[in-house]
């Protein structure tokens, strides 16, 4: 009896574990239904949702905002004094990376212009559920760091202002630089969390409101930029631009790598999509126009910093203002501390907008409890959201010295600009009908895509440690015939709204690019995306596929979008 008894509980038990496993990976295939802004605008019925307020002005304003901030003054130079003139070069080429990343973003913002979500939107209907999760984890860990990280900056230049007015000279570390306790395991910085919980509020009170403060601080900014290079421009000496690359093709090529980060931001306008007047119209002028008008301002202050000082004797720490300050116009400086100001605020603003939206999105398809679903019924805003992602920033900036991390960051970024141009691939596919876009087709072309981001890695990896460029070629070699794989044995459909040109050479070079940019992070940040991404799963295991319904009515509420011609 005991052995048959026991004989039944292994076998129920067997039984309950392939069950759970069953309907684990039932839950995590899972796909958001394929909808055309047609079918989702005549869904706009409800007076509880976000409204739409943000022309396409603004939206150029927030890609701006998100993008430059004090890195602009910083960043250029630091890169110069390893590649020297040649950095405008560099600059030159992460931007056309990030323009192609950008297409893939703007075809995409256009097929899905009244949803919040982004990239963890695109992901969940060309891909599945747990893919999307995924994506959501990396990147809301890049945003919750680096708005932290950015907040303790920008509490740093603050008091650096304030101290140039005899009054409050010599405030104490622990207010704004930040004081390390307990054998440096805290750094607590007061400031820091107080700037957080104004912008917090600025964002509660309504995306107008918080879109007039952005608009405000990012026209300072750019402003200021612009007063930077003509002033800059009269002090050049054409000489310095001579040798024009002193440390080689490769030096310049590893500048590129660096400096892509600072375009990063462009995809903030996609987030804006339940905001926007015009979504389908506005959002891929507004991601592509925001991210030139970044390129023309970051060349522009390359060519001067460049051409003001040798690239040898350029600072480490504010390399710009010391430039400035060396030929006698300090006060060029205190401009430019006043410009990181204003562009340390926009890029923490838009930062903490983005992540609450996203947030927004989950708490609708019930990935997260649905507290961060909910929208002020007045203000229009998801207040639970923007709290949430205000005191996370806040207790990381008040009590980390979050700059430590840096070196873990941009793999989000990564993971989402690459998962976004295979979307854009994906999803043409998608919309070919069942018959034709037959599930081994599908299991080909993904597994195509799979193959030139491992190629790209490979690639990056053999750059890396300077092996032999045979081994370079033969990744590149690789990868290639995995795009003509794609190129000459997959149909594609032409999208509603904007196209992304050359599907699917243009977005399999973004996959490659991005990869070989990761395979060039800190190893530690490998780890990082290691570990994130088990964890994701645990949490998507035991409550999030319990949970999620994809085709919630919840996940298409927000207001009716003005006419073209209001």
């Amino acid at each position: 009896m005991g052995g048959k008894e026991s004989s039944r509980n292994s076998s129920s038990n067997s039984y309950s574990s392939s069950s759970w496993l069953s309907n684990f990976w039932s839950s995590a295939g899972r796909t958001k239904p394929l909808a055309y802004p047609s079918e989702t605008s005549i869904r706009a019925n409800s007076f509880d949702g976000l409204v739409r307020r943000l022309g396409l002005f603004e939206l150029i304003l927030i890609g701006v905002g998100a993008s430059i901030g004090a890195g602009i003054f910083v960043v250029t130079g630091t890169v110069a004094r390893d590649t020297g003139p040649g950095v405008t070069i560099s600059f030159v080429l992460a931007g056309v990376s990030c323009v192609l990343n950008a297409l893939c973003y703007a075809e995409l913002a256009s097929r899905f212009p009244a949803v919040v979500g982004g990239a963890y939107l695109y992901t969940y209907t060309a891909f599945n559920e747990l893919t999307a999760f995924l994506v959501f984890a990396q990147l809301m860990l890049d945003y919750h760091i680096g708005a932290a990280s950015i907040a303790r900056s920008l509490a740093s230049y603050v008091v650096t202002i304030l101290e140039l007015f005899p009054f409050f000279k010599g405030i104490p570390s622990w207010i704004g630089s930040g004081e390390e306790i307990l054998g440096g395991t805290l750094s607590i910085n007061v400031l820091a969390p107080i700037l957080l919980a104004l912008l917090t509020i600025v964002l509660c009170r309504g995306v107008g409101e918080s879109s007039a403060l952005n608009s405000f601080m990012t026209v300072l900014k750019v402003v200021i930029v612009i007063i930077v290079i003509f002033v800059g421009a009269f002090e050049i000496d054409v000489s310095n631009w001579s040798p024009f690359a002193p440390n080689g093709v490769k030096a310049i090529l590893t500048g590129a790598t660096v400096v892509f980060f600072a375009y990063v931001g462009f995809d903030a306008v996609a987030n804006s999509a339940e905001e926007a007047k015009r979504p389908q119209r506005d959002l891929p002028i507004g991601i592509m126009a925001s991210l030139l008008i970044c390129i023309t301002l970051y060349i522009g202050v390359c060519l001067v910093i460049t051409g003001m000082v040798p690239y040898k004797f350029l600072g480490e720490d504010a390399p710009l203002a010391e430039a400035f300050a060396s030929k006698g116009l300090k006060y060029v400086s205190v401009l430019i501390s006043i410009g990181a100001v204003a562009g340390l605020t926009t890029t923490l603003l838009v930062g903490l907008y983005v992540q609450s939206r996203l947030y927004l999105g989950l708490g609708r398809d019930g990935l997260l409890p649905s507290i961060f679903a909910k929208v002020h019924p007045k203000l229009h805003t998801p207040i639970h959201s923007q709290v949430w992602v205000g005191i996370v920033a806040g207790v990381l900036a008040g009590l980390f010295n979050v700059h430590v991390l840096s070196h873990i960051l941009s793999v989000g970024t990564l993971t989402g600009y690459s998962v976004v141009s295979a979307c854009v691939v994906a999803l043409r596919w998608k919309d070919k009908t069942e018959s034709q876009v037959s599930s081994s087709s599908w299991r080909e072309g993904l597994l195509c895509l799979i193959t030139v981001a491992l190629c790209g890695f490979g690639a990056g990896l053999l750059y890396r440690v300077n092996a032999s460029f045979i081994f370079l070629i033969l990744a590149v070699i690789v990868g290639i015939i995995a795009t003509l794989d794609l190129y000459f044995r997959q149909v594609y459909a032409d999208p509603p709204g904007f196209s992304c040109p050359w599907v699917p050479i243009l977005p399999v070079v973004c996959i490659f690019f991005n990869s070989f940019l990761f395979a060039q992070l800190h190893y530690e940040a490998w780890v990082r995306f290691v570990i994130l991404g088990i964890i994701t799963v645990g949490v998507y295991a035991f409550y999030g596929q319990y949970h999620a319904d994809p085709s919630s009515e919840e996940t298409v509420i927000y207001h009716r979008a003005p006419r073209e011609d209001a």
